[in-house]
């Protein structure tokens, strides 16, 4: 198995050890995310499943209001704001220790959710290609920032896909990316394949296969498959049905190096790297 190498980030002036796995709980405020059964739009919705993904045993929470499925509608900044709003007061509300991660592409958005709500990380679809303001907002707010791979936008990502070699690709892209933010001073940079962002099924699971490649940059790698098309196109079945998929998953991705498991099922993953970790402590 693939160990992991000793790192921390700094979380809300602590350091996180990553030496072992960590479990994000993904927390939509939206009435449109392709997984039915994460949409949470009301107060007490919101509250309901803040408290579950606590009790469950996740390390953070990952909260976004800009749905990015294939062909997602478009969301004003406004809009995103008012739903980020709703859902962050209410995690301060129930599990104000808790530290969040919120998913957004706007820097605008992440620096109201840093400064005004105390959000942790920023956890950025697009990699800086969405907004131009990302990067030296980030390096500004000095938070851990998890940078995703995606072609294209959530609007047209799964229409015009194309790589003449999407590894070589994709590992040029976070290269380029990391340098560009360590010349403005960010130091905690967490890497997101970008599983399912404009990308096929067979690339999906090319990537999958080479995973340990990302480990080449030493920083934290990130894995977010939970519920997706990859798991339940190949089974010719739906989101609801793609648990154990995402289960098999998730644990393969721990034996490549994951370091982090972004999720909508929190206790079976946790369950899972709990085996996983009794399996890398037996002699």
């Amino acid at each position: 198995m693939e160990g992991h190498i000793e790192r921390t980030i700094r979380v809300n002036g602590q350091l996180m050890d990553l030496s072992t796995p960590k479990v994000m709980g993904i927390l939509n405020v939206t009435p449109d995310s392709f997984y039915a059964g994460s949409r949470k739009e009301t107060t007490s919705d919101i509250v309901n499943r803040v408290e579950q993904i606590i009790t469950e045993g996740a390390d953070m929470i990952d909260i976004g209001a800009y749905s990015s499925r294939p062909n997602a509608e478009h969301v004003s900044t406004k809009e995103e704001m008012a739903r980020l709003r709703k859902g962050l007061e209410a995690i301060r509300e129930v599990a104000p220790e808790a530290i969040v991660s919120v998913d957004t592409f706007r820097a605008d958005v992440a620096s109201m959710c840093v400064e005004e709500y105390g959000a942790a990380l920023i956890n950025d679809i697009s990699g800086g290609q969405m907004d131009e303001r990302m990067f030296d907002t980030v390096a500004r707010l000095d938070v851990p920032y998890i940078m995703m791979h995606m072609q294209g936008t959530p609007q047209d990502m799964q229409q015009h896909i194309h790589y003449d070699h999407i590894r070589m690709e994709i590992m040029q892209y976070f290269a380029l990316r990391v340098q560009d933010l360590h010349a403005r001073g960010v130091k905690d940079i967490i890497i997101d394949p970008g599983f399912g962002f404009g990308k096929t099924l067979a690339h999906n699971y090319e990537l999958f296969k080479h995973l340990e490649d990302f480990k080449l940059f030493e920083l934290p790698l990130l894995v977010g498959i939970s519920r997706k098309s990859m798991i339940y196109k190949l089974l010719d079945s739906s989101p609801e049905e793609a648990l154990n998929g995402t289960t098999v998953l998730n644990t393969i991705a721990l034996t490549k190096g994951a370091d982090i498991l972004r999720v909508h099922d929190v206790k079976a993953c946790v369950e899972a790297v709990r085996i996983f970790n009794q399996m890398n402590e037996q002699k």
